[in-house]
């Protein structure tokens, strides 16, 4: 590796301390490793949920959710591998363990940085030419999500060949690009151009373009409906689909765009002096945002995963479980009008229950419809009475019957039953 020796770089002669001693007053650094320790603890539950949701839905998801999937690895990984060394030395007032852990933070760090962008960008892309072209049958999803952590890996690793180097942010805190040795050599200004123009500039501008073309083509669907009065789930479902993947898309580029803006001009400037260390500490942390609130927009936007999150709860947490019966209006049928009580129970039971076809689910759904029977016996049952004659209750043919029907039909899921009390 084309390094300097780190005896040449631990002092910062300008100042005369170490490079690795936090720039930052003591309560500054304290507030700084419970920032980072928050966005942490909510990314490693955020994400950990969705990667839980997306395991028991694994053969249900399409592509595009996929992708999502691989995203959600980038932040879960990136909070659990690497953030806990910036918290420990945020809390010591200074980075811990030197070069070697400064070069396996930054390194670590700037994988799944550009990992992350790669998945945005291959996200918008795909979303783009599904929705406005719609030829795009066959593709290889697991294949684009491998080779994003491949192009990633290949980028960061080239500073560990000369090809740039990884430093102690201008703060003390934590580890990046040494922006500033675009002065030192070719390899070096050609490496962070690069790195701005290639991996940062231009999948910006694939995202933006492509996110403007989808909600301008799914706006004109929508109108052209509308126009026509075609109300369909459909037109809704895309609505939603591209208001998601529009937030994620545009959330990951708002919290990383002042940090970006910070280091490019930071390339300008042989010495740290034209900005004071607090504002390289804010870009970084709201950066860091971006790993907290993707899950939220996965489970507002997409009610596959709310649904599914709902069950794995009920399953881990039985004491959740409880019964909801909701009445609902008769629905309106084109034929003769007839008195009808429509009752929607969904019933929510603990453990498991087998089901018809031999599988197994933690709740059973149907709908109980009770109508008033109008049959030949139930007029002789009514002339019965007018007789003044008074016997036994009327026959199970005249009493109403209750007719349950699973969500979900299947072979012998019809049942008729008595009610309680007629």
């Amino acid at each position: 590796m084309a390094q300097s020796s780190p005896d040449n770089r631990t002092l910062d002669w300008t100042r005369g301390i170490s490079v690795f001693t936090s720039k930052l007053a003591p309560a500054g650094d304290i507030g700084v490793g419970f920032a980072i320790l928050t966005v942490v603890l909510l990314s490693v539950f955020g994400n950990g949920m969705v990667l839980a949701t997306s395991y028991r839905r694994r053969r249900k998801m399409m592509g595009s959710e996929l992708l999502c999937v691989n995203l959600a690895l980038v932040d879960f990984l990136g909070c659990v591998c690497f953030y806990p060394l910036s918290i420990f030395s945020s809390f010591s007032h200074a980075w811990q363990g030197g070069y070697a852990t400064c070069i396996y933070y930054g390194l670590g760090c700037y994988i799944f940085g550009l990992c992350g962008m790669f998945t945005i960008a291959a996200i918008s892309v795909i979303r783009y030419i599904k929705t406005c072209h719609g030829f795009l049958y066959g593709a290889n999803v697991q294949l684009l999500c491998v080779s994003t952590w491949l192009l990633a890996t290949v980028w960061s690793v080239l500073p560990l060949f000369g090809w740039g180097e990884y430093v102690p942010e201008p703060y003390g805190l934590s580890c990046t690009i040494a922006w500033r040795r675009y002065h030192t050599s070719v390899k070096d200004a050609v490496y962070v151009i690069c790195s701005f123009v290639c991996f940062v500039l231009v999948p910006v501008l694939l995202v933006v373009a492509s996110q403007v073309m989808i909600l301008r083509k799914v706006y004109h669907i929508s109108y052209s409906l509308t126009m026509h009065g075609i109300h369909n789930n459909l037109k809704n479902t895309e609505k939603r689909l591209a208001v998601m993947f529009f937030c994620i898309s545009m959330g990951f580029i708002v919290a990383w765009t002042p940090y970006t803006v910070v280091s490019f001009l930071y390339i300008f400037h042989k010495q740290d002096t034209y900005m004071a260390p607090a504002g390289f500490v804010f870009p970084a942390l709201f950066a860091k945002s971006s790993h907290v609130y993707n899950p939220v927009i996965y489970f507002y936007f997409n009610k596959a995963f709310r649904q599914e999150l709902k069950v794995m709860l009920r399953s881990l947490c039985p004491g959740m479980v409880s019964n909801r019966v909701e009445v609902l209006p008769a629905p309106v049928n084109q034929g003769p009008v007839v008195p009808a009580i429509q009752i929607q129970l969904q019933e929510l039971q603990q453990g498991r229950v087998r089901r018809a076809d031999g599988g197994v689910g933690g709740r059973v759904r149907g709908v109980i419809s009770l109508v008033k029977s109008h049959s030949h016996s139930e007029k002789s049952c009514k002339s019965s009475s007018s007789a003044g004659k008074e016997g036994p209750l009327c026959p199970s043919c005249c009493i109403p019957k209750s007719r349950v029907a699973p969500l979900v039909p299947g072979p012998g899921s019809v049942h008729e039953f008595l009610p309680i009390s007629s």
